[in-house]
């Protein structure tokens, strides 16, 4: 697979995939909190299903691990950048106080008690982004007919 193909790819699954868990938040507005998990899960697992039946003929050309591995480093490589960029708004971090403090007793809590958090909950959604990629691309991979 040449790198533009893995460019491609990954811009095509984090773009769609940002676009996508943005307009799946409405439907699922009544979870609260986890409204952006179930959201992303779902989005995560369409998006990859599509970039791997997009790119299956570039991903049986060679090793199928290592190409669906490329893929996925730089697509999360541009959600953590992503994500810096989301926290540096000087919006989010009250928006995301107000949340927790509506879910949770969080009167408490210190200042590290909340980078723990954070940091936790981005661990958690890039482990999530990493697993809904790999099973999707593999699946995607899987539906186009053999190259003959």
């Amino acid at each position: 697979m040449k790198f533009s193909d893995v460019v491609m790819a990954a811009a095509l699954l984090f773009v769609v995939g940002i676009v996508l868990t943005g307009v799946l938040f409405a439907p699922f507005v009544s979870l609260q909190g986890h409204m952006s998990l179930v959201a992303g899960v779902i989005a995560g697992l369409v998006v990859s299903i599509i970039v791997g039946y997009v790119f299956a003929v570039q991903i049986r050309e060679e090793s199928r691990l290592r190409a669906i591995g490329s893929i996925i480093l730089l697509a999360t490589a541009g959600v953590l950048i992503f994500a810096v960029g989301w926290f540096a708004n000087p919006l989010a971090i009250p928006a995301i106080r107000d949340a927790m403090q509506g879910m949770f007793n969080t009167s408490a809590w210190t200042d590290y008690d909340w980078f723990a958090y954070t940091a936790i909950v981005m661990a958690v959604n890039i482990i999530v982004f990493v697993v809904t990629s790999f099973v999707g691309i593999v699946v995607g991979s899987m539906l186009k007919p053999k190259k003959t």
